[in-house]
């Protein structure tokens, strides 16, 4: 958590909100950064300039690392937090649960955002639309504790631009 608070504050000042972190073998730390205004996609030189920062203020901070690895969130966005939620609601996302609700704990379906109480607060609840087993047309009311990992369903057209 230490971690976590240092760096989504050295990526402040760089004017970047921090996605996640991952800390993968062989001593890879992934940083996955956006823009606040999340209309201005991560670019290379993006990921460089937090590469530079956080590869001096890593050590002084002590954060051990082997590997550095920036990136963007990429098409199939991790949702983490209530904000993320309410943002991506009317998107298609994977949505698992640490424990399963009616037999199941993988659903693919459309986020409702925030159904019943404070955003922030531990008993909000969300809603996901989702095909049920008889095809019918199902809700899944969840609150962020039930949730092991959700990611957007990446929504790709090639076929180019409309002239």
């Amino acid at each position: 958590m230490r971690d976590q608070q240092i760096i989504a504050a050295e990526l402040e000042n760089l004017g970047y909100t921090l996605v996640e972190i991952e800390r993968e073998a062989g001593g890879l730390l992934r940083v996955t950064i956006e823009n606040p205004d999340y209309e201005r996609l991560i670019s290379v030189l993006d990921c460089e300039k937090v590469s530079h920062q956080l590869s001096y203020a890593l050590p002084v901070e002590n954060i051990p690392y082997e590997r550095l690895e920036i990136s963007s969130p990429g098409l199939d966005r991790p949702v983490k937090s209530a904000a993320d939620f309410e943002r991506f609601t009317g998107m298609e996302v994977d949505l698992k649960l640490r424990v399963a609700a009616g037999n199941r704990k993988n659903f693919r379906g459309v986020l409702q955002g925030l159904l019943s109480g404070e955003l922030n607060s531990p008993d909000a609840k969300f809603g996901l639309l989702f095909e049920g087993a008889d095809g019918a047309e199902s809700q899944l009311e969840f609150s962020l504790a039930e949730v092991d990992k959700t990611r957007l369903v990446p929504v790709i057209d090639f076929k180019g631009r409309k002239s």
